[in-house]
């Protein structure tokens, strides 16, 4: 990504990113890798993700889909997409202490896959429940990778008022298009510090291949097919 200019955060605009170069070889190829893993799994999951939608549709009135704005590439908006998994009206006050807590005083209190848990949270549904701990809310992303809005692997996208809360050095998990799973939920999801994760991230950024992509996908289909959390 060495051609393109330094990134420059929307929500801290006197902060500049830089992007690590990598070279143009790997830029085709990873393209290339999200285009021809999100379109045969698309396909390949069409008829599961028909029966998760008629699921979410029984159990809770509402959209299957869960739309939310996320910041990706240099902090640029985008809209995330994935199986709904709260009940229609849930709040988001309580989500927004909790991270605000995470990022502020430490550590996760579970190893939940989604980070940022919270513990008996009443907005979830049943079948939501189950979709966070399959992962498979996370299908409809394979449209995001489409887009060229994410990748297969890359920090996952924050949401906008979770940056708000970042140190000028965790700005740097920007740099790159976010992804679907990341070295963080390779690694350790659920069981780091935010700066520890962050670290990680950053540590992909720097050091990021075309090999390094496969270990991290290889790991985390690993991880689900075993039900491991990451």
């Amino acid at each position: 990504m060495s051609s393109l200019p330094d990134v420059i955060d929307s929500a801290r605009p006197t902060v500049t990113i830089p992007i690590a170069p990598t070279s143009p070889r790997y830029r085709v190829a990873k393209r290339a890798l999200d285009l021809a893993a999100a379109g045969i799994g698309l396909v390949v999951a069409s008829p599961l993700m028909l029966g998760i939608a008629a699921a979410v549709k029984v159990e809770s009135p509402g959209p299957v889909f869960f739309r939310q704005e996320r910041l990706g590439l240099g902090g640029r908006p985008f809209t995330i997409l994935k199986f709904r998994s709260m009940h229609l009206r849930a709040d988001e006050r309580e989500h927004r202490v909790h991270i605000s807590r995470l990022i502020r005083q430490g550590h996760p209190t579970s190893d939940d896959p989604t980070w940022l848990p919270i513990e008996g949270d009443a907005r979830v549904t049943r079948v939501g429940a189950l979709l966070r701990r399959s992962h498979l809310d996370e299908l409809p992303q394979l449209l995001n990778i489409l887009r060229g809005e994410m990748s297969l692997v890359g920090p996952r996208p924050p949401i906008p008022y979770e940056v708000e809360l970042y140190e000028p050095w965790h700005l740097r998990r920007l740099a790159v298009l976010p992804g679907l799973t990341g070295l963080w939920q390779a690694r350790a999801w659920g069981a780091l510090s935010f700066d520890e994760g962050v670290a990680l991230d950053i540590e992909y950024v720097e050091g990021r291949s075309f090999v390094l992509d496969l270990r991290i996908i290889l790991r985390t289909l690993w991880q689900v097919l075993t039900g491991r959390q990451f």
